[in-house]
């Protein structure tokens, strides 16, 4: 069932970040709310009025910056987040970590893709070196054994399973490399700084579902979990990516910040 969900997931994900603009948008928005009602659950927050304030804001952060709107978006999310967090109450904590943790995931990921140059290509990237980093790590984990990495957050992660999915994220770096897409030092670089942050977004959400005595953020995704346990790495990622991009190309070609050099 894993595998399969997988196979169906994994091209769709892949088909809709290719077309991008808004149906990549909506995507996102649809899966960072997902997100955010997950990580209420977790915590022990969720409440039908706080779930569908944080729907509604996220909401119109995702429409605001699909269509040009960052400060707008931004704006929102800053307003709208402190009025989720008001209504959590005695878990605002929580409540305002995981607002945060899902709008990060949904701007980042627009943004990263918004670049119209070299924003699919940066997406893949960092979609390709997570997932490298997560089945590299899972094949190695389970054919090699050895210490574990961290048992009392994640008793199943071994430092045999780190280190074979930060091998598998550097094949994925010198794959783009070899096919003329960016330059081979600073995408290896880059893949082992988003491989080691993804691996650590993993043992983040660990840690919160072991806090909470949570084992699935959901049972959304058969075989998987809910999104929280597939996306963890990825926000933490995309999250970094953009950033880096950023930094180096500004807000609009954060894509071709990741991948220019």
């Amino acid at each position: 069932m894993r595998v399969l969900a997988a196979l169906v997931l994994a091209p769709l994900t892949i088909a809709i970040a290719y077309a991008g603009g808004w149906l990549w948008a909506l995507l996102v928005t649809l899966v960072s709310i997902g997100l955010f009602a997950e990580w209420l659950m977790v915590v022990g927050a969720a409440s039908t009025a706080l779930t569908g304030a944080g729907t509604i804001v996220i909401a119109m952060m995702g429409a605001a910056v699909a269509f040009g709107g960052l400060k707008t978006s931004v704006i929102v999310g800053l307003v709208g987040g402190a009025v989720v967090t008001l209504m959590a109450r005695g878990k605002f904590v929580w409540a305002a970590t995981g607002f945060a943790y899902a709008a990060a995931a949904l701007l980042a990921s627009i943004l990263v893709r918004k670049d119209l140059v070299n924003g699919f290509s940066a997406l893949m990237f960092v979609l390709l070196v997570v997932w490298a980093t997560d089945i590299g790590g899972y094949f190695a984990g389970r054919s090699i054994g050895g210490p574990k990495l961290w048992p009392r957050v994640s008793p199943k992660k071994t430092w045999a399973g780190a280190f074979g999915g930060f091998a598998a994220s550097l094949a994925v770096a010198a794959g783009f490399a070899a096919c003329g897409i960016g330059k081979l030092i600073p995408l290896l670089l880059i893949s082992a700084i988003l491989s080691v942050v993804s691996a650590l977004g993993d043992l983040f959400e660990s840690a919160v579902k072991r806090r909470f005595g949570v084992k699935d953020s959901s049972h959304l995704i058969p075989g998987h979990g809910g999104l929280m346990d597939r996306l963890d790495g990825f926000v933490a990622a995309i999250l970094v990516a953009w950033i880096i991009g950023f930094l180096r190309h500004g807000v609009h070609s954060a894509g071709s910040g990741l991948m220019v050099w």
